[in-house]
């Protein structure tokens, strides 16, 4: 079981990598939505950072959980309009 957990939380931490590369603000710069964009990609960057630093130490419980709500902020914001993302492929659900 822990390699299981180990493998799964490697894989959701590099598809938050790839998924944080993949997507870009959508609304114009200088608009409350870009800020709220800007926001959300935040989010999903500490997230990925704070889930490399509990992997690092050998948590995978709280790698994987923080690997999962950064990739929910990057979801979330591409299914309102706030990031454009490849809609074709496995990172995102649009």
């Amino acid at each position: 079981m822990a390699a299981d957990l180990e493998e799964k939380t490697d894989r959701y931490g590099e598809l938050l990598a790839e998924a944080l590369e993949a997507a870009s603000v959508a609304p114009p710069e200088g608009t409350p939505m870009a800020e709220a964009a800007d926001e959300c990609y935040e989010m999903a960057a500490s997230y990925l950072e704070d889930g490399r630093h509990f992997r690092e130490e050998g948590d995978l419980v709280n790698a994987l959980a923080s690997f999962s709500y950064g990739h929910a902020w990057l979801d979330a914001g591409a299914r309102v309009g706030l990031f454009d993302v490849p809609t074709d492929g496995h990172l995102f659900t649009v």
